[in-house]
């Protein structure tokens, strides 16, 4: 019998991505098994950020994910060097631009 008393069932798996700090993209470290998303959250701040890691959590339903294969390697992920107007020199830059 599970957790929740219902005999064959399991909770949802959940994606689970933390922030460092103020400033940097959340990174993903790991899944956690909720039946909601705030236990999900809950969960992963107790499994992720026992040790101030983090200020931030995001939690997603794995189920949502959406991924390439690795069969997919070859011609998606090719540059379109067939479409020249996508590369930088063929545009002129204005005068008084910085940081280019």
């Amino acid at each position: 019998m599970s957790e929740n008393g219902k005999p064959g069932t399991q909770w949802s798996s959940w994606e689970v991505f933390v922030q460092a700090k103020s400033g940097d993209p959340h990174v993903h470290v790991g899944n956690v098994h909720a039946p909601d998303g705030e236990l999900a959250i809950q969960n992963a701040r107790d499994v992720y950020t026992r040790r101030n890691e983090g200020i931030s959590l995001w939690v997603v339903p794995s189920e949502n994910i959406i991924a390439t294969s690795p069969s997919d390697s070859g011609p998606f992920f090719d540059p379109a060097n067939d479409k020249i107007f996508r590369h930088t020199k063929f545009y002129s830059t204005p005068k008084g631009v910085r940081g280019v």
